[in-house]
Protein backbone atom coordinates (compact mmCIF):
# COMPACT_ATOMS: atom_id res chain seq x y z
CA UNK A 1 0.00 0.00 0.00
CA UNK A 2 1.17 3.45 -1.00
CA UNK A 3 0.53 6.60 0.50
CA UNK A 4 -0.56 9.71 -1.35
CA UNK A 5 2.88 11.43 -1.75
CA UNK A 6 4.25 7.95 -2.78
CA UNK A 7 1.60 7.81 -5.55
CA UNK A 8 2.17 11.01 -6.68
CA UNK A 9 5.82 10.53 -7.00
CA UNK A 10 4.70 7.32 -8.71
CA UNK A 11 2.51 9.16 -11.13
CA UNK A 12 4.92 11.98 -11.87
CA UNK A 13 7.67 9.51 -13.05
CA UNK A 14 5.03 8.30 -15.57
CA UNK A 15 6.92 9.31 -19.29
CA UNK A 16 5.64 12.82 -20.27
CA UNK A 17 4.24 13.38 -17.06
CA UNK A 18 3.33 17.37 -16.18
CA UNK A 19 0.85 17.15 -12.99
CA UNK A 20 -0.71 15.25 -10.90
CA UNK A 21 -3.32 15.49 -8.24
CA UNK A 22 -5.23 12.71 -5.48
CA UNK A 23 -8.61 14.95 -5.54
CA UNK A 24 -11.89 14.40 -3.35
CA UNK A 25 -14.47 14.91 -5.39
CA UNK A 26 -17.09 15.56 -3.13
CA UNK A 27 -15.38 19.22 -2.20
CA UNK A 28 -13.23 19.71 -5.40
CA UNK A 29 -10.02 19.86 -3.46
CA UNK A 30 -6.72 18.04 -4.10
CA UNK A 31 -5.85 15.95 -1.27
CA UNK A 32 -2.09 16.54 -2.56
CA UNK A 33 -0.66 17.57 -5.68
CA UNK A 34 2.84 17.35 -7.60
CA UNK A 35 3.97 19.07 -10.56
CA UNK A 36 1.94 21.88 -12.57
CA UNK A 37 3.13 25.07 -14.15
CA UNK A 38 1.61 28.83 -14.38
CA UNK A 39 0.17 26.78 -17.51
CA UNK A 40 -1.24 24.03 -15.13
CA UNK A 41 -2.98 25.20 -12.34
CA UNK A 42 -3.09 21.94 -10.18
CA UNK A 43 -5.69 23.70 -7.96
CA UNK A 44 -7.60 25.25 -10.81
CA UNK A 45 -7.25 21.76 -12.73
CA UNK A 46 -9.13 19.03 -9.71
CA UNK A 47 -11.78 22.14 -9.02
CA UNK A 48 -12.54 21.84 -12.56
CA UNK A 49 -12.17 18.22 -13.13
CA UNK A 50 -14.05 17.46 -10.47
CA UNK A 51 -16.99 18.83 -12.32
CA UNK A 52 -16.58 16.57 -14.84
CA UNK A 53 -16.74 13.16 -12.51
CA UNK A 54 -19.70 14.53 -11.16
CA UNK A 55 -21.64 15.19 -14.66
CA UNK A 56 -20.32 11.47 -15.94
CA UNK A 57 -21.47 9.65 -12.86
CA UNK A 58 -25.03 12.03 -12.82
CA UNK A 59 -25.57 10.69 -16.69
CA UNK A 60 -24.28 6.89 -15.57
CA UNK A 61 -27.15 7.05 -13.17
CA UNK A 62 -29.72 8.68 -14.61
CA UNK A 63 -29.02 6.18 -17.71
CA UNK A 64 -29.16 3.43 -15.13
CA UNK A 65 -25.93 2.07 -16.16
CA UNK A 66 -24.97 -0.43 -13.96
CA UNK A 67 -21.62 0.31 -14.48
CA UNK A 68 -18.52 2.34 -12.91
CA UNK A 69 -16.01 4.70 -14.57
CA UNK A 70 -12.29 2.99 -14.98
CA UNK A 71 -10.86 6.32 -16.20
CA UNK A 72 -11.71 9.29 -18.37
CA UNK A 73 -9.41 10.25 -20.87
CA UNK A 74 -9.49 14.21 -22.28
CA UNK A 75 -7.53 14.67 -25.62
CA UNK A 76 -5.83 18.25 -25.82
CA UNK A 77 -3.97 19.96 -28.78
CA UNK A 78 -0.68 19.44 -26.91
CA UNK A 79 -1.86 17.63 -23.71
CA UNK A 80 -3.74 13.93 -22.50
CA UNK A 81 -5.74 14.34 -19.18
CA UNK A 82 -6.56 11.04 -17.37
CA UNK A 83 -8.62 10.87 -14.61
CA UNK A 84 -9.21 7.91 -12.61
CA UNK A 85 -11.32 7.19 -10.13
CA UNK A 86 -10.62 5.35 -6.80
CA UNK A 87 -12.42 2.17 -6.83
CA UNK A 88 -12.98 -0.52 -3.99
CA UNK A 89 -13.88 0.64 -0.58
CA UNK A 90 -10.54 3.00 -0.41
CA UNK A 91 -11.99 5.29 -3.20
CA UNK A 92 -14.02 7.10 -0.57
CA UNK A 93 -14.99 9.91 -3.15
CA UNK A 94 -11.95 10.50 -4.72
CA UNK A 95 -9.69 10.48 -8.07
CA UNK A 96 -6.55 10.21 -9.99
CA UNK A 97 -5.63 13.46 -12.34
CA UNK A 98 -2.78 13.39 -14.09
CA UNK A 99 -1.88 15.56 -17.09
CA UNK A 100 0.79 14.53 -19.60
CA UNK A 101 2.33 16.18 -22.79
CA UNK A 102 1.06 14.06 -25.48
CA UNK A 103 4.70 14.05 -27.58
CA UNK A 104 6.32 12.39 -24.75
CA UNK A 105 3.77 10.13 -23.36
CA UNK A 106 2.91 6.64 -24.55
CA UNK A 107 -0.71 6.96 -23.42
CA UNK A 108 -1.61 2.92 -23.38
CA UNK A 109 1.32 2.27 -20.90
CA UNK A 110 0.24 5.93 -19.08
CA UNK A 111 -3.16 4.57 -18.22
CA UNK A 112 -1.85 0.98 -17.53
CA UNK A 113 0.62 2.17 -15.04
CA UNK A 114 -1.77 5.23 -13.39
CA UNK A 115 -4.21 1.62 -13.00
CA UNK A 116 -1.38 0.55 -10.89
CA UNK A 117 -0.79 3.44 -8.70
CA UNK A 118 -4.86 3.64 -8.18
CA UNK A 119 -4.39 -0.21 -6.96
CA UNK A 120 -2.03 0.98 -4.60
CA UNK A 121 -2.79 3.88 -3.06
CA UNK A 122 -4.18 3.47 0.38
CA UNK A 123 -5.90 6.87 1.72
Amino acid sequence: MAGIDLSLKEMMAIDGALGAAVVDYSSGMALGTLGGSKELDLAVASAGNTEVVRGKMRTIEQLNLKEGIDDILITLTRQYHIIMPLTGRKGGGLFLYLALDRERANLALARHRLKAVEEAIAV
